[in-house]
């Protein structure tokens, strides 16, 4: 399924719904950041997705960067919250919405880097080389916040 994403765009449709999920900000001892490269948008991102019914947050983070890079994490602690109006996503499959994302600091634990049918690729990404990638503005935004390291959460 593809999606398209609209950033405070006037012509975006209306969004349908809001949706929790959550990313993860995983960098490894080498200050390397773990990023896929999406296979609904080709935009590279931090490991991510919605919470599934019967789970909690933390659980949501670990089975997701797991899924989808094949890498063990704990959390951590928070980046932020996102919850931008102004940033609605359309689905192939007609489904438009407004996310509420938490975006979790994680640390890796183990596994086996690995791309998913959710990824093109997925690789440790040092920090320097970013620039040169194409990142969404919401993705860059998390990005500057979890390198911040700051002891209090965004929120926004």
């Amino acid at each position: 399924m593809s999606r398209k994403d609209y950033f405070d765009d006037p012509n975006a449709p209306k969004a349908q719904r809001i949706v929790p999920a959550v990313t993860a900000f995983v960098v490894n001892d080498h200050g390397d950041l773990l990023l896929e490269r999406r296979s609904d948008n080709g935009k590279w991102g931090m490991p991510g997705g919605t919470l599934e019914i019967g789970e909690n947050l933390a659980s949501a983070v670990v089975r997701e960067v797991r899924e989808e890079t094949g890498i063990d994490v704990d959390v951590v602690g928070l980046v932020g919250t996102y919850s931008n109006p102004g940033h609605v996503i359309e689905f192939s499959d007609g489904e438009v919405r407004q996310e509420f994302s938490l975006c979790f600091r994680a640390r890796p634990t183990g596994g086996t880097l690995r791309a998913s049918s959710e990824s093109f690729e997925v690789r440790w990404v040092p920090r320097g080389e970013l620039d040169a990638l194409d990142i969404a503005p919401t993705t860059r935004l998390r990005l500057d916040h979890g390198f911040r390291a700051e002891a209090d959460p965004f929120i926004g």
